[in-house]
């Protein structure tokens, strides 16, 4: 399979309105809207979002019915009525939060919870509607990648499952999807949507479930029934460098890709396995990253971009700016434009430094990644 990027410039989507940063999880909490503020802000200085080739939408929430594709009826009326302050059910029914998984900590309930969530699901599956449709050949949701959602309850910041949302769609269209999720947390609400299923091959790098949330993602856990081997995992130790990680995906999603033969790739973009991340170890930076999204652009004829983790405020503009200029065929100059830098600092789109890993952890690193992916190969048989 070619592993190179396309020198055509795709027809590109970005899906954006300010409703999608009005309102968040709280001031302290480390999911901030403000990312997804400042991406787009970014992305407007340098002039990305005004190239030819680049049409700007902006998203509508997604139904009830729309969200039912992949949450339970009930769950989305305790989203509802707990956004409105509410606490019975339209039966009377006390609504206990926690059985939701709502409470003050990774899923405080926020005013217009379901208006601001609903937008999201409803920007990933306009995404997948305009792929579908032959409208674009990329559209890019950096608002979505919500992938720890389960279908009754919320996890890690999640409240509607976007991705599980648009691939069901999708399927629900015939086609056969691909996810593959480079979070550096394990996307276990999207593997769980399709664990059995082989209409949907789902694949996660992440850092090892037995240092990071949401402590899932092993090797061994392939799938059942008919999606046994359909959901693959490649859980990689803490301090894993571009080298290491690049080498991963290589020899993992390539071959992959080819044997299931999708008709659309969708990718979880989460830019929290930088290495100035706050909430996890990985040491990417974003000369890796942008080579992990000039590998989709080569890997993904038509391709579903969604954003997810990244907790960096200077890092995810940066990184998701990347992203959208290989998305759409844009090289853009390494200093930062100067509305941006006096509004947020900062000098350079691209990182000038490098983590501090002595050789040593380096060496060991590589060598239990490498150890990693042969596992990986010997269970899928690549």
């Amino acid at each position: 399979m070619n592993f190179e990027s396309s020198t055509t410039p795709r027809r590109a989507v970005f899906l954006t309105t300010p409703a999608l940063w009005e309102h968040g999880h709280g001031k302290n909490h480390p999911l901030k809207p403000e990312r997804l503020r400042r991406t787009c802000e970014l992305l407007e200085a340098y002039g990305a979002l005004a190239a030819p080739n680049v049409r700007v939408i902006a998203p509508q929430p997604a139904t009830e019915d729309e969200l039912a594709l992949f949450h339970s009826r009930t769950y989305i009326e305790v989203v509802r009525i707990l956004s409105e302050g509410g606490a019975w059910t339209e039966t009377r029914e006390y609504i206990n939060p926690m059985r939701y998984g709502f409470g003050s900590g990774d899923n405080p309930i926020f005013p217009e919870m379901y208006e601001t969530e609903s937008l999201k699901a409803g920007s990933s599956l306009l995404g997948a509607r305009l792929l579908v449709s032959g409208d674009c050949d990329v559209a890019f949701s950096y608002a979505g990648g919500l992938h720890h959602a389960m279908a009754s309850y919320a996890s890690g910041f999640c409240v509607f499952n976007d991705p599980a949302i648009a691939i069901q769609w999708m399927v629900d269209q015939g086609l056969r999807v691909a996810y593959v999720d480079v979070d550096v947390h394990h996307g276990d609400g999207v593997e769980a949507a399709f664990y059995d299923t082989d209409r949907v091959l789902t694949i996660s790098l992440h850092q090892d479930g037995r240092t990071l949330f949401p402590g899932t993602g092993f090797i061994h856990d392939i799938g059942s029934g008919a999606g046994e081997g359909y959901a693959v995992n490649v859980p990689l130790p803490p301090y894993t460098d571009n080298d290491a990680y690049l080498w991963a995906f290589r020899e993992v999603v390539p071959p992959l890709l080819e044997r299931f033969a999708p008709d659309v790739v969708v990718s979880q973009l989460g830019v929290d396995t930088h290495y100035q991340d706050p909430l996890a170890h990985m040491a990417l930076t974003t000369a890796g990253q942008t080579a992990l999204f000039e590998a989709f652009d080569a890997l993904a004829p038509r391709w579903l971009a969604l954003g997810g983790g990244g907790y960096n405020l200077d890092v995810v503009p940066r990184s998701w700016t990347l992203a959208f200029g290989v998305m759409s065929g844009q090289t853009f100059p390494d200093e930062l434009p100067e509305s941006y830098r006096t509004r947020y600092g900062g000098q350079w789109l691209r990182d000038h430094e490098e983590p501090g890993i002595d050789d040593f952890t380096r060496q060991r690193v590589r060598h239990k990644v490498e150890e990693i992916v042969a596992e990986v190969k010997r269970v899928h048989h690549l």
